[in-house]
């Protein structure tokens, strides 16, 4: 089972995020878990959702406190207390930025991979909402599932001129990171 963790903030799509990744896995053929963990719940407020992805029935139901990986859907979450929590040596972090993952202030001590998804979904949205651009990229990093499985995850919420944009930044997006690099390795799956 693969745990992942999405920390943003409300009305960045975090929790569709999280729903995304699920039924995409689904899609698949895989088994996906996915649910959110809300503060204050405004626009703007720390958001964290919680995935699992699995070949076999997901029995577990508590939050995921040793994600394999994190998606970060605003970099000025990357340095707020609890975020990095439970990630082991070795685990991946895919931050929303558009600064480089070696520019001073983003070290971590984790393997870090950038990308501008909020610049890359104005420009093909309309709308600088970055979760289906960072699923994506985490897809092609990880190899977790095929992209196409994320296309037919995003049919299931937009039909037409908005499920062509969409699948156009899907595109993008797996385009600009190296793919499979998380693909195995010393990115354990938890279980």
């Amino acid at each position: 089972m693969i745990e992942i963790r999405v920390h943003g903030r409300g009305g960045q799509g975090n929790v569709v995020a999280a729903y995304l990744l699920a039924t995409a896995a689904f899609e698949a053929g895989r088994y996906g878990q996915a649910f959110p963990n809300f503060g204050a719940e405004r626009r703007g407020a720390p958001v964290t959702a919680f995935v699992r992805i699995a070949d076999k029935p997901i029995r577990r139901r508590c939050q995921v406190r040793e994600p394999a990986f994190l998606i970060i859907q605003d970099e000025a979450l990357l340095h707020v207390a609890g975020v990095l929590d439970g990630l082991p040596t070795g685990g991946g972090i895919l931050v929303n930025s558009n600064r480089a993952p070696d520019e001073p202030g983003m070290a971590t001590g984790h393997e870090l991979i950038t990308l501008p998804a909020s610049a890359l979904a104005s420009e093909t949205l309309g709308r600088p909402v970055p979760n289906t651009a960072l699923l994506a990229a985490f897809l092609a990093l990880t190899g977790l599932l095929p992209q196409q499985a994320l296309v037919k995850a995003l049919a299931e919420r937009f039909r037409g001129d908005m499920l062509e944009r969409n699948t156009r930044l899907v595109e993008q997006a797996a385009d600009m990171v190296p793919a499979g690099r998380w693909q195995g390795g010393n990115h354990a799956a938890r279980t």
